[in-house]
């Protein structure tokens, strides 16, 4: 990261506003409320022109951040958004960051930004009231520029910028503008670059290229945890410019053009030791028997036992979730390039200081040795947390002393990235026959703690997460476990309220105060019309500061099922977006359906035997039904994030609308058949 000086140098004249925690006590407060560590800054600059540059470490990978972050700066600094450019993910010139992900971006570096440009304004203040003599508190900032109404005196920020170097420290307490004065947040934007991204002229990862840039591939296991027992190389070697890369087990082949680099790969001839591995079929139990160290429960409030056995109604079930892939639009890419000993990545991925501590670690370099740039990517949902076709293109560019590139194909991103964690959820619950709910125990085997915690009044509940060994490599996915945790509690939920004779709807309002809750409950079910026809579901959650509630209505045609409407109502506090959260609500229910109807991991013997679109089954423009999105705006709460929420309640609200088409209740992700289950 560069330090004040080399940033000034590189930025030129302007204003620079440095975010820096004044003393030990806002230090210890950011450090417990704030994802970047206090010691680091992260700041704007604004040039001779007028133009303002934001720098910020979090990354565009579709959900469209770079445009509501230029928002936030606007709305402050009183300029127009259209003069907003932001600098992302770069690790040499933005703050650290600890990457994009946990929908951190709008309540965390939102308001960073915020502060930046309120500081930038009440600088500029004080500048124009220097440069006129004039009474400050008459001045005024707005479209750009500082006017003096008592005058009619106006100077653009531009002109006050001009031939100055000012470093500002923002105040530990800085006034931001309420939401119901907002004029450039709260408003539609369309996304930054939507054209660009329309024509194909914006440039992503997989499109980058450097001067004499060879192409590498890398030879892959036969299956995962295989080791390299020999290999033949004489073929691929033979072939005109072509190198090959043995360090170990890694096997790769460097060539001028990215077809010969794959012909050369395909040549060589490698023979593994594999390990024996489990299969998907028998998953559930694998991961009952392959428990880590026993949990704290998450939860544990009155006594489980007591009110299990004093029940009127008593319910368990067990549900389970399949490994899923992320299937993002771009595979991983990177091009990578070294530099009397120092190295450059252009890669895709949710983290660049993750992805350079790979990398400094990789090839035990100092940190300050490695610099991560993060092009606008073709979409993550979580899986683009670490940097592996980096390290790879990095290993080649150094054995081939020019830069390469590495793009993974589409079956290599199957295969070798990881999996949204498959799981197992078991509910025991009891109800009074009035429809209370008095107890509640939720234990979830490996797929994770995310929204494990429920928004019901239950006096006695134990709600446990229990790490398991995972047979495939699994990580972060679009609301993490949040909706595989909603799946078993709203199906759950739904079984209980059935048992007790009452209304779903009515009985979840019934068992929770939480008024946020209940608000997505009633406008969803209200748009929904609820309560009218059969093959209706509801299913409602909340994780991340936000709340959501789904309704979906089913036919089941031919044995499968069809769903023909979907409403959801969500708030995540004051909207900064509309435009934005309604494309992210409305695509979170879209990807949603796959994981509801579709998606599940196939293996066997260490292999994927679905590592390709023709065999895995995502959402088609034909499965995806009417959407409706119902947006409650909250400007008297802090904004949220909306990336991960919206999906949480699809695969539940649709599970509940099968069970009333058909009478089936379907306990597994994803709800393949229609058929009874024993």
């Amino acid at each position: 990261m560069l330090d004040r000086r080399e940033f000034l140098g590189t930025v030129g004249g302007g204003i620079v506003v440095l975010l820096v925690p004044e003393g030990a006590a806002a230090q210890q407060r950011d450090a417990a409320h704030n994802p970047f560590p206090p010691e680091l800054e992260a700041w704007l600059h604004i040039d001779e022109t007028g133009a303002v540059t934001v720098f910020t470490g979090k990354v565009e990978v579709g959900q469209g951040v770079r445009a509501s972050l230029a928002q936030a700066v606007a709305e402050e600094l009183r300029t127009p958004v259209a003069g907003v450019r932001l600098v992302m993910g770069d690790t040499a010139l933005t703050p650290y960051d600890m990457g994009t992900f946990g929908s951190r971006s709008t309540p965390y570096m939102a308001p960073q930004l915020r502060k930046a440009g309120a500081t930038a304004r009440e600088l500029l203040l004080d500048l124009a009231a220097e440069k006129w003599n004039a009474d400050r508190a008459t001045l005024v900032a707005s479209g750009g520029a500082v006017a003096d109404p008592k005058t009619a005196k106006v100077v653009s920020y531009g002109a006050l910028a001009a031939g100055r170097k000012l470093v500002h420290t923002i105040p530990g307490e800085v006034a931001l503008t309420p939401a119901d004065r907002w004029k450039v947040l709260g408003t539609p934007l369309p996304k930054a670059d939507a054209t660009a991204i329309v024509t194909g002229a914006l440039h992503y990862p997989s499109d980058m290229t450097r001067p004499g840039m060879l192409h590498g591939k890398i030879v892959r296991p036969a299956s995962f945890g295989a080791k390299l027992a020999s290999v033949d190389t004489s073929k691929a070697e033979a072939m005109p410019g072509v190198k090959v890369v043995r360090d170990g087990d890694f096997l790769g082949v460097i060539a001028p053009h990215p077809r010969l680099a794959a012909r050369a790969a395909a040549a060589i001839s490698a023979q593994w030791t594999e390990v024996p591995q489990p299969s998907n079929a028998d998953l559930f139990e694998y991961l009952r028997h392959n428990m880590e160290a026993t949990a704290r429960p998450e939860v544990e409030q009155g006594s489980v036992e007591k009110a299990l056995s004093e029940a009127e109604v008593k319910l368990t079930e067990t549900y389970t979730v399949a490994y899923i892939a992320h299937c993002p639009l771009e595979p991983r890419a990177a091009v990578a390039e070294w530099n009397d000993g120092d190295v450059t990545a252009w890669t895709g991925s949710q983290r660049p200081f993750g992805v350079r501590s790979e990398l400094a670690e990789e090839f035990g370099i100092p940190e300050q040795r490695v610099h991560v740039i993060v092009p606008d990517t073709g979409s993550g949902y979580g899986g683009k947390h670490s940097g592996e076709a980096a390290i790879e293109a990095a290993r080649l560019s150094k054995a081939a002393g020019k830069p390469v590139k590495v793009v993974w194909t589409r079956q290599e991103e199957f295969t070798w990235a990881y999996f949204r964690p498959a799981g197992v959820i078991e509910i025991h619950s009891a109800a009074t026959k009035a429809g209370a709910i008095t107890s509640w125990e939720h234990l979830n085997i490996n797929s994770g703690p995310a929204a494990i915690r429920h928004a019901y009044d239950i006096p006695n509940q134990r709600v446990t997460f229990q790490p398991a060994r995972s047979p495939l490599r699994q990580g972060s996915y679009r609301s993490l476990a949040a909706a595989a945790n909603t799946f078993a509690r709203e199906t759950h939920i739904d079984e209980l309220a059935h048992a007790v004779g009452a209304d779903p709807l009515e009985f979840r309002l019934a068992n929770t105060k939480d008024e946020r809750f209940r608000a997505v409950l009633r406008a969803a079910a209200e748009r929904f019309g609820w309560g009218k026809q059969k093959g209706c579901g509801i299913a409602a959650g909340w994780d991340k500061g936000s709340y959501v509630a789904t309704c979906a209505a089913v036919s089941i045609v031919d044995g499968k099922v069809r769903v023909d409407r979907v409403v959801e109502a969500f708030e995540c506090g004051a909207i900064v977006n509309p435009d934005g959260l309604e494309n992210q609500v409305t695509g979170a229910i879209i990807q949603g359906l796959g994981g509801a109807l579709f998606e599940a991991i196939e293996f066997a013997k260490g292999r994927i035997l679905n590592s390709r679109l023709a065999r895995y089954r995502v959402p088609r423009q034909s499965d995806v039904p009417p959407i409706e999105t119902v947006l409650l705006n909250r400007k008297d709460l802090p904004s949220a994030g909306a990336g991960e929420t919206p999906i949480i309640g699809i695969a539940p609200a649709i599970g509940n609308a099968i069970f009333s088409a058909t009478g089936t209740r379907l306990r597994s992700l994803p709800l393949k058949s229609t058929e009874p289950r024993p």
